[in-house]
């Protein structure tokens, strides 16, 4: 086996993360289905619920923690807001900006999943967290300290990727 090669036990460990992971989000996206929400409501309206400190809920921050374009994450808004589940406001600092809030309705719904998710969570953590172990331990993979090391010396910033830019806008859609 060439020291770049990767053991067996390193495939089976990623998958039984993977698969632990997939447990979990499959049990959330059928207690949201259960509620009558497509999946991404939840995730949206927890997304909106649990902006970290410091961040305001605005439009484009919510759709870089769910992973979407713009556009579709306006229309997932705006199906929740004809819901009653979630409304917009302006910012008081820029009247272009717009902010998310959820309402008195969608603070219920939104409860209700988180209590039936965490009961899940506490259920699955040893298994997830097992996996985790698995995955990152170096020896059991056949990963070589001395490359690791070596990395993290040469460590570079890493670049996000914008599959919007273009020769003439760097950077812009």
């Amino acid at each position: 086996m060439a020291s770049n090669d990767l053991k067996i036990s390193t495939y089976q460990a990623l998958a039984e993360f993977r698969y632990q992971i997939r447990r979990f989000v499959r049990f959330s996206e059928e207690v949201a289905r259960q509620a009558r929400l497509e999946p991404q409501h939840h995730q949206l309206l927890l997304a909106v619920k649990g902006v970290p400190a410091g961040q305001e809920p605005r439009i484009a921050f919510i759709a870089e923690r769910m992973q979407l374009r713009h556009h579709s994450a306006v229309e997932l808004i705006d199906r929740l807001a004809r819901k009653g589940l979630i409304r917009r406001m302006r910012s008081a600092h820029d009247l272009r900006e717009v902010l998310l809030k959820v309402t008195p309705r969608g603070e219920r719904v939104l409860r209700e999943l988180t209590m039936h998710t965490r009961a899940e969570l506490r259920s699955a953590a040893p298994g997830l967290v097992a996996a985790l172990r698995k995955v990152m331990s170096r020896k059991e993979h056949g990963l070589i300290p001395r490359i690791s090391r070596r990395v993290q010396r040469r460590r570079r910033p890493t670049a996000r990727w914008n599959f919007h830019e273009t020769p003439e806008r760097p950077g812009r859609p």
